[in-house]
């Protein structure tokens, strides 16, 4: 191992109206001897506590695509969101002084995710970890998203260690007691691997990993001025990670058409129908999946 893990930050409400998240990291500050582990600190933080008062996703921009580099050393940017980010990264250190090694960011989706990982880097800490728990909850799956770096304007890009985890389907403000379980039982993993690792017992990871990469966003049809033209057809609604093939439906009109996918092989989509996605005119993400060989050390 090249280095020990020394501080954990467990982030929720990055979208004040995923509650998921939001009551994780309320449970853990009252409860803090849940997270407490011998070998390292962590920390807890509710990152947009106005959207949250306000149960919204965010009051003035979307908060997790606020942490560009550039954006952040911006003076004249200066709405809520804005100033939020800076506060976060007073807290949980820059891109180039970190100040936490491992960054969790809880996330909930109204599309059929169920227990996703989306690594901040493919890091080779991230990968064994999320082979590790890919292996004992088999319903866990870990997608990489088409700018899985740290340059990325997400929270979690703070840190190359770390990821967000994604629970779905749950509606936006609305607690689903088998995801929350799930979500917080993860954590616990994810806190015991790390104490294992500090202590110089690694846990047994799989020498492989089946993950899914993203290449491409597509959005709803629409008409020259933005009104949408179709919704996702019944045969793909809440299929996520199900295998699309050339052909298949993806969108149906209010015409009745049905509108196929044109591509020339087989993908496999995921946050369908997202509702939060409708603003950025993303309909599904189109991801390949992949097996692939892990290093054998972190």
């Amino acid at each position: 191992m090249s280095k020990l893990i020394r501080r954990v930050a467990i982030v929720g409400g990055t979208h004040g109206n995923e509650w998921t998240g939001v009551y994780l990291v309320k449970k853990f500050q009252q409860f803090p001897a849940l997270t407490t582990r011998s070998s390292f600190e962590t920390i807890t933080l509710l990152a947009n506590p106005k959207a949250i008062e306000l149960n919204r996703r965010y009051i003035d921009q979307d908060l997790n695509r606020s942490f560009a580099s550039e954006d952040l050393l911006n003076p004249k940017l200066i709405n809520y969101e804005n100033q939020r980010a800076r506060d976060i990264v007073a807290q949980l250190g820059s891109r180039d002084q970190p100040q936490v090694d491992v960054i969790i960011d809880l996330h909930s989706t109204t599309s059929n995710m169920g227990l996703t990982i989306l690594p901040s880097t493919p890091d080779p800490f991230n990968l064994r970890l999320s082979a590790y728990l890919s292996q004992i909850y088999p319903d866990v799956r870990v997608a990489l998203g088409m700018n899985c770096t740290q340059d990325a304007p997400l929270l979690r890009s703070l840190s190359p260690l770390g990821f967000t985890i994604e629970v779905g389907a749950v509606a936006q403000s609305v607690l689903n007691a088998d995801l929350f379980l799930k979500t917080e039982q993860l954590i616990y993993a994810v806190l015991d691997y790390i104490e294992a690792l500090n202590q110089g017992k690694p846990l047994d990871v799989p020498s492989r990993l089946t993950l899914y990469q993203a290449i491409e966003a597509i959005d709803y049809p629409r008409d020259a001025i933005g009104n949408l033209q179709a919704f996702i057809h019944p045969d793909r609604q809440f299929k996520d990670y199900e295998p699309l093939q050339p052909d298949e439906p993806i969108f149906l009109t209010f015409a009745g058409e049905s509108i196929r996918y044109q591509g020339n092989s087989t993908v496999f989509p995921i946050f369908i129908n997202e509702a939060a996605y409708y603003e950025k005119q993303i309909a599904m993400i189109l991801t390949e999946k992949r097996e692939i060989e892990l290093d054998k050390e972190y």
